[in-house]
């Protein structure tokens, strides 16, 4: 017998804003703050940085909500078994 695992929306939606503020931290804002660097734009390297720590913090914030979520999930399925 397979199971499937159905996500509700409000997870999926976490998950999609997990990978495009990841996206944006791991893939993005360091070319971006290079380039502002290069082009001694320093106002603009303090803008990338200060949107690169408030992104930090928004991944952060949407990590404990998947965690949350995983745990809840688990703790409801174990109750109905």
């Amino acid at each position: 017998m397979t199971q499937t695992t159905r996500l509700d929306n409000s997870t999926y939606n976490i998950l999609i804003a997990l990978g495009k503020e990841a996206d944006f931290l791991y893939s993005t804002v360091d070319t971006y703050i290079e380039d502002a660097k290069k082009d001694n734009r320093e106002y603009l390297v303090e803008i990338w940085n200060q949107m690169k720590r408030d992104k930090g913090k928004h991944l952060q914030m949407l990590r404990q909500a998947l965690e949350k979520e995983a745990k809840d999930e688990k703790l409801s399925s174990s109750s109905t078994r």
